[in-house]
């Protein structure tokens, strides 16, 4: 992102290797940043966020510029919405991704991603979002304008409108360039699927892609890993896969979820305690791609705890599975379905999984994340 005149002094350390000093210095928006900062590029300054004329005009000339619809561009201090017929479904989500841009994605398109799949998952049509901006002093404006673009590119492609928002901006050192804060309001439509809860024996559990891949895009790019090809993040809208999949199966889906932090063993381990029963997974079935296996093999991660961000777990009732998975077969977003497990009277634990190479085991329920600042 820097020619020679411009790189910055810790350009040619290991982030891991530097110094907290240092690495507080080398800000998270120049790791993989896609655009080119000049030396004596226009930042983000304090003045931008006390609501004066830097602020409307970083408001107006930078952030309804890329987003405006007629909701932004009244300026009001809520957005009037038309009325909708029937229930809503309300998600927040805070996105503070390290660092800003990663193989597949970035904050921005993730903010939006993220947050319309929760509504998609739980059985809502996405319609608006708003957006909050806490921006650290410092940041280049080209960086800035490179994230509402892909706001806007992953807004449009989901039909959803940013319909307000706000902007404040912090001391250097306090942000770590960018957090970005959402909340999304979707229209439930019927039939809404009932939720994890309504488990029965026997019933099917299917993943929708490659596990992993997010996770394993962020730790490569953090931490330097020379791999080729370089791992990509699954980010991306889960929406056209879920309606496809409540238009063809209806009532026959029991749950759906998409499997973030924690990955799949934490949303099968909430899973299992909502039904009281144990849900066993078959590893020889479970989709890794061989960027993902690598990287947990080298490192000794379990693909089963790493987050994704566009790959979802679906439990249906017994004999979907196969139906299940043809549909997802046939979209570009989810063509590496696969039946993972089924649903058991409870035995030795929550979540158990068959390795590929010995008998069945407990999976662990993740304590923790083995990857902080994945989202």
């Amino acid at each position: 992102m820097t020619d020679a005149r411009t790189k910055p002094k810790n350009s040619g350390k290991s982030l891991k290797m530097m110094p907290d000093k240092e690495k507080n210095e080398f800000a998270s928006w120049q790791v993989n940043c896609p655009v080119s900062v000049t030396a004596n590029a226009d930042c983000v300054t304090l003045a931008h966020g006390e609501g004066g004329r830097l602020s409307r005009k970083l408001i107006q000339d930078r952030i309804i510029h890329s987003l405006k619809n007629e909701f932004l561009i009244a300026m009001n201090d809520a957005a009037h919405l038309p009325e909708i017929q029937g229930p809503l479904a309300l998600t927040t989500d805070s996105f503070v991704v390290s660092p800003l841009f990663f193989p597949g994605g970035d904050i921005g398109s993730l903010s939006v991603f993220g947050t319309v799949n929760d509504l998609a998952v739980s059985g809502a049509k996405p319609l608006w979002i708003t957006l909050s901006l806490i921006i650290e002093e410092g940041l280049p404006l080209v960086v800035l304008d490179r994230i509402l673009e892909s706001i806007a590119c992953a807004a449009q492609e989901t039909g959803v409108k940013i319909v307000a928002g706000d902007t404040k901006v912090v001391p250097r050192g306090a942000a770590d360039g960018l957090f970005i804060n959402t909340t999304g309001v979707g229209e439930l439509i019927k039939p809404i699927p009932p939720g994890p809860q309504t488990l029965q024996e026997k019933d099917e559990l299917i993943v929708s892609g490659p596990i992993g891949r997010h996770g394993i895009a962020i730790l490569t790019v953090r931490e330097e890993l020379a791999m080729e090809p370089v791992p990509q993040s699954d980010c991306g809208s889960l929406i056209r896969p879920v309606k496809r999949l409540r238009e063809e199966l209806g009532d026959q889906i029991r749950c759906l979820r998409d499997a973030t932090r924690g990955g799949v063993a934490a949303v099968m381990h909430e899973w299992a305690e909502a039904c009281g029963l144990t849900l066993s997974l078959d590893e020889r079935s479970i989709p890794v791609s061989p960027e993902v296996r690598g990287v947990c093999e080298l490192l000794g991660l379990d693909p089963l705890h790493v987050a994704n961000e566009g790959t979802m777990l679906i439990a249906v009732k017994q004999g979907a599975g196969a139906a299940a998975v043809e549909v997802l077969q046939s979209l570009a977003e989810t063509a590496e379905p696969r039946l993972i497990g089924t649903v058991n009277p409870r035995g030795i634990a929550p979540v158990t999984v068959r390795r590929t190479l010995g008998p069945e085991q407990p999976l662990d329920d993740p304590l923790g994340s083995p990857l902080p600042r994945i989202c």
